[in-house]
């Protein structure tokens, strides 16, 4: 009898057990699903880098989930996020103000808007190695330089190699996308890339190869377009106001905490994504954390002479099929203080 006891005794200790592990886990379940976020997602526009660092911050320390908000990141398909966020598969990603004009310039635009801008000036430009003596777009002539063969692409590069004072027939052109830029321009066959500066200017200063660097926004103020930029379906706008509105918020926060403090911002997006080199990173949100916001009244501000005189060049020069219309295409109404309280 006693050992029968024992036995069920342990059978009760058990099945107890048992049930408050299963009770737990239920538990666990039921207060997930009744955190009551909603889920936005998000599209990069490329693998995760120091352009997204906000985004990583406001997820990492809680940002979004006080606003109650979920965000599910993805990584863009092949012919970029517009596409999927045009047609309501995604509610916020990253694009660029160049490469999404030919969308805007239709009889039916891309249903998309610009909501904030993540850096405030083009970063862009020209980059050679020291020894080739290219200091300015005029010295670009009789050089090689590796060109996608995009038609915007090409008319920048002739605009500045011009107003330079320079002929960019005498610029030889090499089709080709380079993958390595510093290996390039240290070969015999590339003199010159086109680059944004915190990814292949800081690797040639990690690197320790001197080089040249002219950014096209000191050329032309023209060239000073929004790279990259916020965008957002029309309908999650007009529909989920309110959400787009939270998601904003902490979206901002994430940024300007990035701002703040880069080095820590550096570690939250390695954190994340550990695939990234956290020296790289660091040096890269050093170059570019003033940048974010730079002068403007509030991060994501976008200024509405600068965004439609680069639309007006790309009409002028028969870049686009249609005139986009002033002011067409953008809002500060879910990035200005004022509008988010």
């Amino acid at each position: 009898m006693k050992r029968l006891k024992k036995v069920l005794f342990l059978l009760l200790m058990i099945s107890l057990l048992t049930a408050c592990g299963n009770n737990k886990k239920e538990d666990t379940k039921e207060e997930s699903n009744n955190k009551g976020l909603e889920k936005v997602s998000f599209l990069l526009d490329w693998t995760p880098n120091i352009n997204h660092s906000g985004l990583y911050v406001a997820m990492d320390k809680g940002y979004f989930a006080d606003e109650g908000i979920e965000v599910e990141v993805n990584q863009p398909p092949a012919n970029g996020a517009e596409a999927l966020i045009s047609s309501g598969k995604a509610d916020f990603g990253i694009s660029f103000q160049d490469t999404i004009a030919p969308a805007f310039a239709k009889d039916e635009p891309l249903p998309v808007t610009a909501v904030a801008a993540i850096i405030n000036h083009n970063t862009s430009g020209i980059i050679s190695v020291k020894d080739r003596n290219i200091k300015s777009p005029k010295d670009m002539e009789g050089h090689n330089h590796s060109t996608w063969g995009l038609p915007i692409e090409q008319a920048i590069l002739k605009q500045v190699v011009e107003d330079d004072g320079g002929d960019f027939s005498k610029v030889n052109l090499v089709p080709g996308d380079v993958t390595n830029t510093i290996a390039a321009i240290q070969g015999k066959d590339i003199d010159t890339v086109w680059i944004f500066y915190p990814v292949d200017g800081i690797a040639a200063e990690m690197a320790n190869v001197p080089i040249n660097y002219f950014a096209f926004k000191d050329i032309n103020e023209t060239f000073d377009y929004y790279t990259p930029i916020l965008i957002a379906n029309n309908d999650f706008l007009k529909n989920r106001e309110d959400v787009a509105k939270r998601f904003m918020r902490a979206f901002i926060k994430g940024y300007e905490d990035a701002i703040k403090n880069p080095d820590e911002a550096a570690e939250i997006l390695v954190k994340a994504n550990p695939e990234l080199d956290l020296d790289f990173v660091k040096k890269g949100m050093e170059y570019i954390a003033d940048k974010y916001q730079a002068e403007s009244d509030y991060f994501g501000q976008i200024d509405a002479n600068r965004w439609n005189n680069f639309y007006a060049w790309l009409w002028d020069n028969n870049l686009i099929d249609k005139e986009i219309p002033k002011d067409f295409g953008f809002t500060n109404d879910f990035c200005d203080p004022a509008k988010l309280k």
